[in-house]
């Protein structure tokens, strides 16, 4: 038998309940006290299955659970159990995580000895999406709370359900609420306990950074990781001995890669193989190679990555979609948010936030350092589609030109501050190591845009780029990389007929092969370069050509074609009053002369660079004369002692 009392006194309001029957009727009072019958089912009722296959999380279990274990706080008081919010990409794996955290969390000796309450929230999808008013009104179902007796309205309910898990608590049968799949904080928060001891996980695409929760990021599987996923979920389906990944690594290797980490899309794929027991990995693998068809074939009748992927696009506002369907127009791995801005037309302010938005969703997220943003591989292929489908409302092709100017004139006023010699420097950046700083931070994105740019209809963008770089790729010895954005300008020229231009690419690409010591190359190129300057009748193109012919000569040990070069170099340079090319020429004539043993005559020749360089300013290039000198005088003096002897 259930009964109720209420005593009003000095306009003081009490309730007590015995039985376990909750009444509408008590909260309506000020305070609510809940006795609790001697015997409680257990609220264990309703957490799914674990997957078998789960591998790759063991330090974000050990988190998990060390915030829902039951420590004390000292002094014989418990500590405030955080509630954890685990956030992330869609199919990233958080409510299996959540799941398999929970799972052994029960297992626990005095942990949770109540049980645990799970709600799917299905906070994305609008056809499923749970209100939070329903959503407790099903868990004070689960604890036994019979319908006629649940109050109307949110905060009837949530006050309600506050007490019954504070009861449970102090009866030493501790709950744990497991909310998955929220949306917003406004979904969730009325679901999470108050009472300092009950636990509670949440899952959301979206950082709930609005609660009071200690906050998870779930970021994709590792390499070793994703292939273990993708054999366990196989044997799990087909037996143990359905051995097709660990018999062919190379092809789960790929499927792995190309499903970029993402659970989801390796729970598919094994599930295609063990759909068809005679199909080989490799088949998969093969399969899913094509950009454009991957997303279509990392799909089963019950899930897909692309559905999976609509749920979280669908609640985008305009603003912060387009940004999303442009954010695939960049070439590189990342995007700073100084470029979004270009690629929006808006100030880099607005594009931050825009920004922030999309990694609150965990559509894109941060890189490793502040100001760059990056996208899953799956989700740059789905924003890729989108994009294409609304290239004219998002003004798709004036963003690439926006974005590509950007990378260009920035390039240009970068490498200025690269160049030794006095000159103007570009106002972009305060000095040289700001302009090292920008493209450190921007060399993948610019490597990528000038190598795809041709394709894209922007060939004059691998152009200015291939020029523009070599300075910087040089410096930092990024030689593969100069040899790609060269090769690349190259066929530009050669396609428009462009003969000078092919000559300075022959000539940069020469310097670059010489640098990796492919030095019979470098000849080649600096030949062809040659003869292209002749044929033009440019003769400050003709020395600097004869003059890196050269040293690739110098270093196949071909001194004396080498010398006959420089020298050639030296006079072209002199008779067009080019001084810095002339001191050059010289430096490299006395590098040759000393291999010849003719020390005299090299000592002269560094002894001029050293005179020129010392009266242009270039303070480098001087001590690089110097430092040839000081060689060349010094096998001077050690071969005169030798012939004294």
């Amino acid at each position: 038998m259930t009964g109720v009392s209420g005593a009003r006194k000095d306009d003081a309001t009490s309730n007590t309940i015995t039985g376990g029957i909750f009444f509408h009727a008590v909260v309506q009072g000020r305070d609510i006290t809940v006795q609790l019958p001697p015997t409680i089912t257990p609220a264990l009722s309703g957490l799914p299955t674990p997957a078998s296959a789960f591998t790759g999380r063991d330090q974000h279990v050990e988190q998990l659970l060390a915030d829902l274990a039951p420590a004390s706080g000292g002094a014989g008081r418990q500590r405030t159990v955080l509630v954890s919010a685990v956030s992330g990409l869609a199919g990233i794996g958080k409510t299996e995580l959540a799941v398999q955290t929970a799972t052994q969390a029960l297992k626990q000796p005095d942990w949770f000895p109540g049980g645990v309450l799970f709600t799917d929230l299905a906070g994305y999808d609008p056809e499923r999406r749970l209100s939070p008013e329903r959503a407790l009104e099903g868990l004070l179902r689960a604890l036994a709370i019979p319908g006629e007796h649940i109050p109307h309205g949110l905060e009837d309910r949530q006050r309600l359900y506050r007490s019954v898990l504070a009861a449970y608590a102090r009866e030493h049968r501790r709950i744990l609420v497991v909310v998955d799949n929220a949306s917003t904080t406004g979904q969730a928060g009325p679901l999470l306990p108050t009472d300092g001891t009950t636990a509670a996980l949440v899952t959301s695409r979206h950082t709930l950074d609005g609660l009071d929760v200690r906050l998870h990021d779930l970021d994709t599987l590792d390499e070793a990781a994703s292939t273990a996923v993708l054999d366990q979920a196989l044997r799990h389906a087909r037996g143990t001995d359905d051995t097709r990944f660990t018999d062919n690594v190379e092809a789960a290797t790929v499927i792995a890669r190309l499903c970029a980490g993402l659970p989801l899309a390796l729970r598919i794929a094994a599930a295609i193989l063990a759909a068809a027991p005679t199909r080989p990995a490799a088949s998969l693998a093969a399969a899913l190679q094509a950009e454009h068809t991957r997303l279509d074939k990392l799909a089963r009748p019950d899930r897909a990555v692309r559905a999976a992927f609509d749920l979280s696009y669908q609640l985008l506002a305009p603003g912060q979609a387009r940004l999303f369907r442009l954010l695939p127009v960049n070439p590189g791995p990342d995007l700073s948010t100084h470029a979004a801005a270009h690629l929006t037309d808006t100030d880099p302010d607005q594009a931050e936030e825009l920004l922030q938005h999309l990694a609150d969703a965990h559509l894109i997220e941060p890189a490793l350092a502040w100001g760059r943003w990056r996208m899953h591989d799956l989700v740059r292929l789905y924003a890729d589609e989108h994009g294409r489908i609304y290239a004219t409302p998002d003004q798709r092709d004036s963003a690439r030109t926006r974005l590509f100017t950007h990378y260009q004139e920035t390039t240009q006023a970068a490498n200025t501050h690269l160049d030794t010699l006095p000159g103007a420097r570009a106002s972009h950046f305060p000095d040289r190591a700001a302009a090292l700083h920008w493209l450190d931070s921007e060399h993948a994105s610019l490597t990528a845009t000038a190598t795809a740019a041709p394709a894209l209809g922007h060939p004059a963008t691998a152009t200015s780029l291939a020029f523009s770089l070599a300075q910087y790729l040089r410096y930092r010895r990024y030689f593969d990389d100069w040899i790609t954005l060269t090769t690349t300008a190259l066929t530009v020229f050669r396609e428009f007929g462009d003969r000078h231009s092919e000559g300075k690419a022959l000539n940069n690409l020469g310097l670059a092969l010489q640098e990796l010591r492919r030095f019979e190359e470098a000849i080649d190129a600096h030949t062809q370069d040659l003869v292209i300057c002749r044929e033009l009748g440019d003769r400050h193109c003709e020395g600097t050509a004869l003059n890196n012919l050269g040293n690739a000569l110098r270093q196949v040990r071909r001194f004396e074609e080498a010398t006959d070069a420089h020298t050639q170099a030296a006079t072209i340079a002199r008779k067009l009053g080019d001084r810095h090319s002339k001191g050059t020429a010289l430096n490299n004539l006395g590098n040759a002369l000393q291999e010849l043993r003719r020390f005299e005559e090299a000592t002269d020749a560094h002894t001029q660079a050293v005179t020129v360089f010392r009266e242009l300013g270039d303070r480098h290039s001087e001590g690089t004369a110097w430092t040839a000198w000081a060689i060349t005088h010094n096998e001077c003096w050690l071969t005169g002692s030798n012939k004294s002897r």
